[in-house]
């Protein structure tokens, strides 16, 4: 190739609008083109990077015994119903009707679509385990589109999907995706973590990250420097802290105090001259419709995953006003857990405090000198909180670290999930009929080519890993009379 011959319109300027280093980068080397939000082009110098990640997401898939097909990306709603997937993702579905009265959506991701597949074709144990796996273009309705091709309405992803008989060949499936991630991401040049992960709305109770070390990434990493524990903070356990201390026998009742207008633990330190950890915040939700509290201390943030977690719940959202005030007879920034009738979930930093200062379920109230145990109850007493730096490692009982990370990678095992509640079932040994069992295996495509220019990059540009870099070779010549 012959650079008079290619197209590469380099930028000298950085757009103002470009914040993440690869999406400046990306530009300003002339390999990528916005079209609009969420919507890039990817111009011949950056798609050949694209083909190159994509050539050995391919070569590591089929050595792994995957066997790859194509989808339909339009897919018909009444999947998503049936899998019970539409209400939790709707507002992120592009959808569409066609022939004039067919509701379809762009497909964000397809287990709804292959798990139609499988049980339409799969009726015996001997066609079982399989793996199958596509590279497609997704589509998601993301309401703030950013940093460049790191999250777009549009993108190239390579999904696989196992079914498996039972929990060992599952098992192995797994073992081989993950094997296989690790050869990929190893020949991509990234510098990646795997860590344990929340499965969120794919579904399934394990599941695996792989995430690349960097700044402007989304995700959160805790990781432990001693022996290794690593997970998303959605998913970090927080390891043993002192026990509390021992309570006064004769604790004086609590004190009901006005706090006029405070609705935040701020105004509420600045007003009592407390800490923020000498107080309690209550946060209502409702788990599968129903609502619960939880209580936590109020300098943490509140953990929805390990909350859902502690109900039991399959879905999980902040209740609204009315709820609230239902459940403790006061609008927000005045909950407290005294008194109050519905399910609670106390975090164990809450339960070891001796005293604490929480709302008064009343307008404008507060009580101070609340005893965790003597006030409300410690029935349920949880993680429920998110994990900080200096937090000691479940395992180990080090200080963790808190890093940010960009996901190029996810493993899950969904065992029924879909199969359940899609009818994908297959005769047994026995003749019986059960439901297959699955695993989803997703690597970001779009997300592997920034990862690697955020990881690898200096003041003059892109450093590319060899095995992405768009051309091995540069000759310049120094005489071009006869070239």
């Amino acid at each position: 190739m012959r650079w008079s011959k290619a197209l590469i319109p380099t930028l000298k300027e950085t757009p103002a609008d470009a914040v993440a280093t690869s999406h400046i980068l990306l530009l300003r080397a002339g390999m990528i083109r916005q079209l609009g939000a969420g919507a890039y082009t990817y111009l011949p110098l950056g798609f050949r990077v694209l083909h190159k990640v994509v050539t050995v997401i391919r070569e590591e898939m089929d050595a792994s015994g995957a066997l790859e097909l194509l989808m339909p990306a339009l897919q018909p709603i009444e999947l998503w119903k049936e899998s019970g997937r539409y209400e939790t993702l709707r507002e992120l579905l592009m959808q569409l009707t066609v022939g004039g009265n067919q509701p379809m959506a762009l497909g964000p991701t397809h287990e709804e679509v292959v798990t139609e597949l499988v049980r339409a074709l799969v009726r015996s144990y001997k066609q079982l385990p399989v793996t199958l796996y596509q590279i497609q273009t997704k589509f998601r309705d993301e309401p703030r589109p950013r940093f460049g091709v790191l999250r777009t309405r549009e993108f190239l992803m390579k999904d696989a999907y196992s079914f498996d008989a039972d929990l060992e060949q599952l098992n192995a499936s797994y073992d081989a995706m993950y094997e296989a991630y690790c050869r990929i991401f190893d020949r991509c040049g990234l510098p990646y973590v795997v860590v344990e992960a929340e499965s969120g709305p794919i579904g399934g109770d394990v599941s695996h990250e792989f995430m690349v070390p960097c700044t402007i990434g989304e995700d959160v990493v805790v990781q432990c420097p001693k022996c290794g524990y690593a997970a998303n903070r959605e998913r970090a356990e927080i390891g043993s802290r002192p026990a509390a201390a021992p309570r006064a026998a004769s604790a004086p009742a609590f004190e009901r105090v006005e706090t006029p207008n405070r609705r935040t633990i701020q105004e509420l330190c600045d007003f009592l001259k407390v800490h923020e950890s000498a107080t309690a915040k209550l946060l209502i939700y409702l788990a599968d419709g129903k609502p619960v509290a939880a209580l936590i201390r109020g300098d943490h943030e509140a953990n929805e995953a390990k909350i859902r977690r502690a109900f039991g719940a399959q879905a999980l959202v902040p209740a609204d006003a009315d709820t609230i005030q239902r459940a403790t007879g006061a609008p927000m920034g005045f909950l407290g857990p005294v008194g109050i009738k519905i399910p609670l979930a106390i975090d164990p930093a809450v339960a070891a405090l001796r005293s604490v200062v929480v709302g008064g379920n009343e307008t404008d109230v507060h009580l101070k000198g609340v005893v965790p145990g003597r006030d409300f109850p410690l029935d349920r007493v949880l993680d429920l909180r998110d994990a900080v730096a200096g937090d000691p490692c479940p395992r180990c009982g080090t200080e963790m670290a808190v890093n940010q990370g960009i996901e190029v990678g996810h493993v899950f095992k969904l065992g029924t999930k879909y199969s359940k509640a899609m009818g994908a079932t297959y005769l047994d040994e026995k003749g019986d009929e059960v439901p297959v069992i699955m695993g989803c295996y997703e690597i970001g495509v779009n997300r592997i080519v920034a990862a690697a220019i955020e990881a690898g990059h200096d003041e003059d540009g892109i450093i590319w890993p060899l095995p992405l870099a768009p051309y091995e070779v540069l000759l310049i010549p120094l005489q071009v009379q006869n070239a």
